[in-house]
C-alpha cells in the first residue's frame, strides 16, 4: 500500500477551498487541477504541511458531517490562534477545539500541551485539565497549564 489519502468532495466549491487551506497552512502547495466544463475545476490535489488531498467537485449529493474532522496538532498558542481564527472565518467555532469551516468541514485545532497533560499519572491534575478543556471553545495552553497546577 502506498499511502492514505483524504478524498474531500465539495458541491462546487473545491478550487476555492483548495486555495484557502493552502493559503493558511505553512509548507502547503497545489499540486494539480483537472479541468472541467465551461472553465470549471473537476478535481484538484494539493498538500496541507506535508500531507496529499484530493478535492472532487462532485454536487450537491454529499455534505460534511463532524463524523469526520481534521486534527490538527499545534505546538504553540499562536498556531492555534491563527489557525483557529483563519479556519473558522466564515464557518462555526465549537466546543473543546472544534470548528466548522465555511465549507462545512470539521477541524480539532489541538495544542499538543493538552494530551500531554491529560495522560499525566496523577488522575486528580488529568481530571482537572479534562474539565478545563470542556469548558473551552478555543483551547488555551496557559488556561489548562494553571489548572494542572490546581491554580
Amino acid at each position: 500500500m502506498k499511502k492514505i489519502t483524504p478524498f474531500l468532495w465539495f458541491d462546487t466549491q473545491a478550487e476555492e477551498a483548495m486555495n484557502f487551506y493552502v493559503s493558511i497552512f505553512k509548507n502547503s502547495k497545489i499540486l494539480g487541477v483537472t479541468p472541467g466544463p465551461n472553465g470549471t475545476v473537476m478535481m484538484a490535489t494539493f498538500q496541507l504541511n506535508g500531507q496529499e488531498f484530493y478535492a472532487l467537485n462532485g454536487g450537491p449529493e454529499f455534505i460534511f458531517t463532524e463524523a469526520i474532522s481534521f486534527f490538527v496538532d499545534c505546538e504553540t498558542q499562536q498556531e492555534v490562534d491563527d489557525l483557529w481564527e483563519k479556519l473558522s472565518e466564515g464557518g462555526e467555532k465549537g466546543r473543546c477545539g472544534w470548528l466548522k469551516d465555511k465549507f462545512g468541514l470539521s477541524w480539532q485545532i489541538i495544542p499538543s500541551a493538552l494530551g500531554e497533560l491529560m495522560s499525566d499519572n496523577d488522575p486528580a491534575k488529568a481530571n482537572r485539565v479534562m474539565q478545563a478543556m470542556l469548558q473551552m471553545d478555543k483551547i488555551d495552553i496557559e488556561g489548562l497549564r494553571r489548572t494542572y497546577e490546581g491554580v
